[in-house]
């Protein structure tokens, strides 16, 4: 079986609405020995750190390794209209998720996306500061370019670099960021690696906001047919579209560690449950040859940029 601290929790679904089943999966998460625990001070406008903090209570401070992610601005209404990770500021939003934790560091602070504006040697000066004063342990990046990663690597050791990736994603393995970062002896922490459901053996009828097609981007039609192909490798397998898309990058990239958001302790197993479904290369090659992932470009599959706070399509 592979290594399960390969596997990390995410944390953005859970919020006050389900607290009882989100601790339950935290503590379940625990007991099957996943220590990554991931969140951000916006998951739920701060619920999914208010959640953890229950959640965590009585639970031994080194059993486990706190990920968490600032800097996004949420609108009340919904959605987000704007990043901020000025660097005056991020001692502020670091504090109140301490906070909501009941914390006295985290293990990974990160900033949840890049501001093009902010230059990167100032944004990690001010982290080191935080891990100086023995608030966070470590720094970490998230959605960067690789020249950002790399100039950031020289103010201080970077930890992880979290990156969107999976069967439909493979952007990273073309734009040079994965050498900066084995290069530099950083983590990598793959999320997305669904596709934000699209790999999966459910396909819903229509494309309503909200839904897995719709979160996707894609056409029903199209996303039958770019499923087909690991469809029948899935069925060859003996096993699911999901576990086969999560073992494709557990396989593809054995230093890669993987992160499942979920609120659900059924959800979890079935990720557990990935990590047995071992891959060759040949079964890799086929993998990817049966996935036209071409078709996906510009399909809701892109990453938003951000400037002077703003967001930029």
């Amino acid at each position: 079986m592979t290594d399960i601290k390969r596997l990390g929790l995410g944390c953005m679904g859970m919020n006050m609405s389900n607290k009882d089943r989100s601790i339950d999966t935290i503590r379940y998460a625990l007991d099957l020995g996943v220590t990554l625990l991931n969140t951000g001070e916006f998951y739920g406008g701060g619920e999914s750190e208010m959640v953890l903090r229950e959640a965590l209570a009585g639970v031994p401070r080194d059993s486990y390794f706190l990920s968490v992610k600032f800097g996004v601005l949420p609108q009340p209404g919904g959605g987000i209209y704007g990043l901020d990770v000025n660097p005056w500021n991020i001692k502020a939003h670091l504090a109140y998720s301490l906070h909501r934790l009941g914390l006295d560091y985290v293990d990974l602070y990160e900033p949840a996306r890049m501001d093009e504006s902010v230059p990167v040697e100032e944004l990690i000066g001010v982290l080191k500061e935080c891990v100086d004063a023995g608030y966070v342990r470590h720094i970490g990046l998230t959605q960067l370019t690789p020249e950002n990663l790399e100039r950031a690597a020289k103010v201080h050791p970077i930890h992880t670099a979290e990156l969107a990736y999976s069967l439909a994603n493979r952007e990273i393995e073309q734009n040079g960021i994965l050498d900066v970062a084995r290069k530099n002896d950083i983590g990598i922490l793959a999320f997305g690696v669904l596709s934000h459901g699209l790999l999966s053996d459910e396909v819903p009828s229509g494309s309503p906001a909200g839904s897995v097609a719709g979160r996707a981007g894609l056409p029903q039609d199209l996303k039958e047919s770019v499923l087909a192909g690991i469809r029948e490798i899935a069925r060859e397998k003996r096993t699911t579209v999901e576990h086969l898309a999560q073992a494709y990058v557990y396989a593809k990239h054995p230093d890669m560690s993987i992160l499942i958001g979920t609120t659900r302790r059924e959800h979890l197993t079935d990720a557990v449950e990935a990590l047995t479904l071992n891959l060759s290369a040949e079964d890799i090659s086929r993998i990817e040859a049966a996935f036209p992932a071409e078709k996906l470009q510009g399909m809701g599959m892109r990453n938003f940029r951000f400037r002077d706070g703003k967001m930029e399509r």
